[in-house]
């Protein structure tokens, strides 16, 4: 006996993804900055150091004196030759009136006049630095700095952002079917 056949044949569908990854590119650029150092202000005042040597009395030692001064040991060496002069006389005039006491009071005012003592040898160091004067005033130096602040800009770069969106695309390959055979 023939039995109806019934056959099925089916084929599975088949789909292929093609998937394109998405891309993602991120750059931070660095920020743009600028500094700068402004030169720091700077005063400064000074008053002069003052030096003052007074030579008066080695100037004097090596006979470098002043008008006024040479003129006033003059005057005073004349008034005391003079002085002098006037008591020698005087004692001469005390010997002449005691003449009569004897001797020869003639003679010896004659030799006092004329004997003269031997000069002392005429050498003598000049120049005595103690007798040189110095007097110093200090100077003085005053310095004001200022600092200034550093300039600073600074510009912020925002990040470079480039995205590329993925993409899946669909291809069927195989399409489904169904294929029905009756057989008697």
């Amino acid at each position: 006996m023939n039995i109806p056949q019934l056959q099925i044949q089916t084929n599975r569908g088949m789909l292929v993804l093609q998937i394109d990854k998405p891309i993602q590119e991120i750059e931070q650029p660095k920020a743009t900055q600028h500094i700068e150092q402004p030169a720091a202000i700077l005063e400064m005042s000074t008053t002069r150091s003052q030096l003052s040597i007074d030579t008066t009395e080695n100037r004097a030692d090596i006979d470098m004196k002043s008008a006024l001064r040479r003129g006033n040991e003059n005057a005073q060496y004349g008034m005391q030759q003079v002085m002098e002069g006037i008591a020698r006389r005087a004692q001469e005039g005390q010997q002449l009136v005691r003449i009569e006491n004897g001797g020869n009071a003639m003679v010896d005012i004659a030799k006092q006049n004329t004997e003269r003592p031997i000069a002392p040898l005429g050498i003598r160091f000049v120049g005595d630095r103690v007798k040189v004067k110095t007097h110093i005033s200090p100077g003085t130096l005053d310095i004001q700095a200022t600092s200034q602040k550093p300039v600073h800009d600074v510009q912020i770069n925002k990040p470079i952002h480039n995205y590329t969106p993925g993409k899946v695309t669909g291809v069927m390959e195989q399409y489904p079917s169904i294929q029905i055979d009756f057989k008697w």
